[in-house]
């Protein structure tokens, strides 16, 4: 659970800090907070969270709106929560693309069932082999087959490989990856991360100093592509 990162969104302060608490009791270690639309948003594009869980009804900038503007770019699974428990504006909420809806006053336990649910549907478990160009990965065993061998895979290269490939095909920035395998206080670790990259790609690349699966993109971050498996 601590590999997935959770924005949690409500105007009410006392109600985080009881998200907060339900979060942390469960296990889940990296949680963000926005008090208001606009600040939600903010964290959401500068941290690229795992799941929202965001409030409907806060002043200004209300959470239909956040999920709109959410939506115009990114799939980033969304649990909404309100007051308000009326069908017209559950319905409003899956129409723009929320993926559940959980009315106030909830039960924790329902609150993380549903939170599991859609972490399950979203990030799929990592038991899989991950095809790539050069090499296969198997998930559940952080090895690497490739021209007939094994290798395993570091903790730290495994946690860029999971963060790689739930956004597979997708620019994951410099920041993101740096603070996958640093935390919080990442800055300064760049050089780090280019080492643990370059080790990486000596495993899952059929040639290393030309890589066509873990791809650089400059001055952005990188990016993990697939082997296309024909049907």
């Amino acid at each position: 659970m601590s590999s997935y990162k959770i924005l949690l969104v409500d105007d009410d302060r006392d109600l985080l800090e009881m998200l907060l608490s339900i979060f942390r009791r469960a296990g889940y270690t990296s949680l963000l907070t926005a008090s208001s639309g606009p600040e939600a948003l903010r964290i959401w594009r500068e941290a690229q969270p795992s799941l929202i869980v965001l409030d409907v009804m806060m002043p200004g900038m209300d959470g239909f709106s956040v999920l709109k503007e959410i939506r115009r770019i990114s799939r980033v699974p969304v649990l909404m929560l309100t007051a308000r428990g009326e069908a017209e504006d559950r319905i409003e909420g899956l129409e723009i693309g929320a993926d559940d809806y959980l009315p106030k006053p909830f039960l924790p336990k329902e609150l993380l069932l549903r939170v599991g649910a859609i972490l399950s549907r979203a990030y799929p478990k990592q038991n899989e082999r991950v095809e790539l160009a050069g090499s296969t990965v198997d998930m559940a065993n952080a090895e690497v087959w490739k021209n007939g061998g094994k290798q395993t895979l570091t903790a730290k290269e495994m946690q860029l490989f999971e963060k790689l490939y739930q956004n597979a095909g997708r620019i994951v920035t410099t920041g993101i990856l740096c603070e996958t395998i640093c935390g919080e206080f990442w800055q300064g670790y760049e050089s780090t991360l280019s080492t643990h990259i370059r080790h990486l790609r000596e495993k899952i690349e059929e040639n290393p100093s030309k890589p066509v699966s873990l791809i650089t993109v400059k001055g952005l971050g990188y990016r993990l592509n697939l082997r296309e498996v024909s049907p």
